[in-house]
């Protein structure tokens, strides 16, 4: 059995900002916040430190920063010929 562990700074950050847009999918379908970190606000800035972006306050803003969120991910998804595993 293999285990692949999360030991670059990318794969890190690649994985926190899925795990953020897993937060963001979660609150615009059923309104309800994954933890009390994870205010729409928070959130929001935390998508905005990797686009560069800034959002309007709301469920439109969070469906616009969730779609960036997916592209950015999709973007930097490789780290040169090594996938990093999602």
């Amino acid at each position: 059995m293999n285990i692949q562990g999360f030991t670059t700074p990318h794969s890190i950050e690649m994985y926190r900002m899925i795990v953020i847009r897993g937060a963001i999918k979660i609150y615009l379908l059923t309104g309800m916040k994954a933890n009390r970190m994870y205010t729409p606000g928070n959130m929001v800035r935390a998508v905005t430190q990797k686009t560069g972006k800034t959002y309007k306050r709301g469920k439109v803003g969070m469906t616009e920063a969730f779609n960036d969120l997916e592209q950015w991910i999709l973007d930097n998804k490789t780290l040169g010929s090594q996938e990093v595993p999602l």
